[in-house]
């Protein structure tokens, strides 16, 4: 998390100071088509309300497209892994050390509001959206009550920037609230008996097409 967070700081401050000494002459700016990269990233979940159901955190690395309809509004598609990691779990009261967290993967869509449009060198921008989740169970997590692969309803909303180059390149920090709905058909480990939330941040790089 604190590398994460420190690449999203780096990214703010550099395309600010981008902004500062260029001049906005219509040489930067999204495209009409956008695919981004993230290969760095994490994702945070955190406890449920009883506290039985355990917290981890994972790798996250991805891809998306999104699609400007127009100057202020875009449409986005993503999917995303989240790789497991060896850390300590805390599942029904008990802490297990070294224990490498389950694997998953989350798909999206969302609508992306540009509030000073998308032609600039720096693009800040909101986003909301629903997507699915889907957690994977390993052989080795069975003791710990994860037996099969799960797949929940998730709904996200937060922000980011983009800093593009030039029409051609940029970069991008992105940060989602990411809500898990309770599944009756869940396994104890995740998402039977609470709704979840998810803290995600990455850093990508975009590629834009068009004009």
């Amino acid at each position: 998390m604190k590398c994460s967070m420190i690449a999203f700081t780096t990214l703010l401050v550099f395309g600010a100071a981008t902004v500062a000494s260029a001049q906005e002459n219509g040489t930067a700016g999204a495209g009409r088509t956008e695919v981004g990269i993230f290969p760095a990233g994490g994702t945070f979940f955190t406890q449920g309300s009883s506290a039985s159901e355990s917290s981890f955190k994972n790798y996250a690395l991805g891809a998306s497209v999104t699609f400007n309809l127009s100057r202020v509004f875009g449409i986005e598609g993503e999917i995303g892994e989240g790789i497991g990691m060896k850390q300590t779990i805390d599942f029904n009261n008990i802490s297990f050390n070294d224990l490498k967290s389950p694997s998953t993967i989350a798909y999206n869509g969302n609508v992306a509001y540009y509030s000073g449009g998308k032609d600039h060198h720096l693009v800040p921008y909101v986003t909301a959206g629903v997507g699915g989740l889907t957690v994977r169970a390993r052989d080795e997590l069975s003791s710990f009550a994860l037996f099969n692969d799960t797949t929940f309803l998730t709904e996200n909303f937060g922000g980011g920037v983009k800093w593009f180059a030039n029409h051609t390149w940029g970069l991008r920090g992105d940060y989602r609230y990411i809500m898990i709905n309770k599944k009756n058909t869940a396994d104890p480990f995740f998402g039977l008996n609470d709704s979840r939330v998810g803290h995600r941040v990455y850093g990508s790089v975009v590629f834009t097409f068009g004009r």
